[in-house]
């Protein structure tokens, strides 16, 4: 299997103002300095349209980005970077800047310094994504990193697909993924599909969903059945939800008639505190019946409700990301949300990539290397439709917040001999 980095301990050796010392030497703005337009003259006879642009190009070119450092006669790899710097969404914003900070640490942590790392802001919104892809391409990247939105991904695929050049977004969306975009990303159905099959081998046979009906639940309702076929197990009801209505009365009762031994409740919060004790209410009898859960349920305070405790859901390792939360924190002051591993794997994975010949390093046989990759949240791997495979541990609900591996997260994609 190949591995993103054997150790990344010594990178945070150095004090903070070293590393952004250094990574001020690989780090670009992609914006421009707009030039005021000037009246044409009368008479004037405007140039012809430019025509479609180019495909890849097998070779640099000398009005591509280099920096004065670059070594004579090497290609940089250079990388474009496409976050919601500036959106209207204050958290936005925040999660947008840290996993910026991530990306930067993983450059530092790579120790390639013949990457150059390109950045735009898309705001969120389509239009500029494609417009901030446009111009990361004009510098010469031959790998894109983000959008995080879907329609930032959607507008920034067709604009990097003509050229050849690969997407390493970060939408769950699947309905964005494939034909050079992949989705490095936390998707619903890896979760499910893990759960479910976990519960089919301790003898879950009879099971059923209480599912929101947001567009979330409509991956996990499909992902749920499909699940429950390959695992030989039987659904007997699935329920939707109104999460704003609250309404979870009748579904629990309706759940409840149907006598399964395992229950799927994809949803968290104090909603999901509610949920259980409905169940109950409506006549499951928690000795029998194992509640299962999605990634919402990856929250200390679900262990409020005790009828949740020894409930299973699927999520990596709880010390999986201990050793990268400590480091981002030590070196720019504050703890990273969660999906700043997400930025830090996308560039550690394009650092691993990137010595092979340019502007062919990053091809769809390396991207989707069936033995994976080893990132900061575990194994993942690019399927060939664009979405990611993810190697997830199986989590029991213990009491005062806290989580116990009840199934570890597996170390390699191979198969195991029977």
């Amino acid at each position: 299997m190949a591995r993103l980095f054997s150790s990344r301990a010594s990178a945070l050796a150095l004090p903070s103002c070293a590393i952004a010392a250094l990574l001020a030497i690989a780090l670009v703005s992609a914006c421009t300095t707009q030039t005021p337009a000037v009246a044409p003259k009368p008479g004037f006879t405007p140039p012809p349209e430019p025509g479609p642009a180019p495909h890849q190009l097998s070779e640099d070119r000398p009005d591509f980005l280099r920096l004065p450092n670059t070594s004579p006669g090497s290609v940089p790899v250079r990388v474009g970077l496409i976050l919601p710097l500036s959106s209207g969404s204050p958290g936005t914003r925040q999660l947008a800047s840290a996993m910026m900070k991530a990306a930067e640490l993983a450059l530092f942590d790579s120790g390639n310094r013949n990457i150059i790392l390109i950045t735009a802001d898309d705001t969120g919104a389509g239009p500029d994504a494609a417009s901030a892809v446009q111009r990361l391409l004009a510098q010469g990247a031959e790998i894109i990193v983000g959008p995080l939105f879907s329609q930032s991904v959607a507008a920034v695929a067709p604009v990097a697909r003509d050229r050849g050049v690969p997407v390493l977004a970060f939408s769950t969306d699947t309905s964005v993924a494939g034909n050079g975009v992949y989705l490095l990303s936390f998707l619903p159905q890896n979760e499910v599909k893990r759960v479910v099959s976990y519960a089919a081998h301790q003898g879950i046979t009879m099971v059923a969903g209480m599912i929101p009906q947001t567009p979330y639940g409509d991956v996990v309702a499909q992902a749920f059945r499909t699940s429950a076929t390959q695992s030989g197990v039987t659904v007997t009801d699935v329920e939707r939800f109104s999460p704003s209505a609250g309404t979870i009365t009748e579904p629990a009762a309706a759940i409840a008639k149907t006598n399964p031994n395992g229950v799927l409740i994809a949803q968290g919060g104090s909603l999901l505190r509610g949920i259980a004790p409905a169940l109950v209410y409506a006549g499951l009898d928690k000795t029998k019946v194992k509640f299962l859960g999605t990634g919402l349920w990856d929250d200390p305070s679900v262990s409020r409700e005790p009828l949740i405790t020894g409930g299973w859901f699927a999520a990596p390792e709880p010390e999986a990301d201990d050793a990268f939360n400590a480091r981002f924190k030590s070196v720019f002051g504050s703890s990273p949300p969660q999906l700043a591993t997400l930025a830090y794997d996308a560039i550690s994975l394009v650092a691993l990539l990137s010595s092979g010949p340019a502007y062919r390093r990053f091809t769809r046989d390396t991207l989707t290397d069936p033995n994976g990759f080893a990132g900061v949240d575990g194994i993942f791997r690019l399927n060939l439709d664009g979405t990611v495979e993810r190697g997830l541990a199986v989590l029991a609900v213990q009491p005062g917040g806290t989580f116990k591996v009840v199934d570890p997260a597996p170390h390699t994609f191979q198969k195991t001999a029977s």
